[in-house]
């Protein structure tokens, strides 16, 4: 009876640490895609190696900000630090966060974009960085961003 618990609970957190898994997008054009397909702004993490890491810590890494993310957002994540980035996707991470006024990382923007004739144009909805407060306030405030008059 022991053993049968214990690969039950086994297997059961294996599904949650795997729910958890966020899908962090790379490319912007894909990115764009999506969040277009599936009508839900992006949220874009400008960071690169060396930061701070409570943003990713107390925010990104817990179960609030997956349930949360799934249901309201794209998630893209541009390492302005990235090696392997061709040139090309430097170039534009580089352009993206100038355009968005980033000054400090790691910073998150809140955009919908549109494609036409291949030209990209970005809406920004606002921008928030790290603060205090944990997942759920943290969530809050990108709540006001993305719906302000409720």
């Amino acid at each position: 009876m022991t053993k049968k618990l214990l690969i039950l609970l086994f297997f059961l957190g294996s599904f949650f640490m795997h729910a958890q898994t966020l899908a962090w997008r790379t490319n912007m054009t894909d990115a764009i895609a999506i969040s277009n397909e599936e009508r839900k702004p992006m949220l874009i993490l400008f960071t690169a190696s060396g930061v701070p890491e409570n943003l990713q810590n107390e925010v990104f890494k817990t179960p609030d900000f997956a349930v949360w993310s799934r249901d309201n957002v794209i998630l893209v994540k541009l390492d302005l630090s990235d090696a392997t980035a061709s040139d090309g996707d430097k170039e534009q991470n580089i352009k993206l966060k100038n355009a968005f006024g980033v000054d400090d990382l790691p910073q998150v923007c809140y955009a919908m974009a549109s494609i036409r004739k291949n030209k990209t144009t970005f809406s920004a909805l606002g921008k928030i960085a790290y603060k205090p407060g944990g997942a759920k306030a943290w969530i809050a405030e990108s709540n006001n961003i993305l719906h302000p008059s409720e």
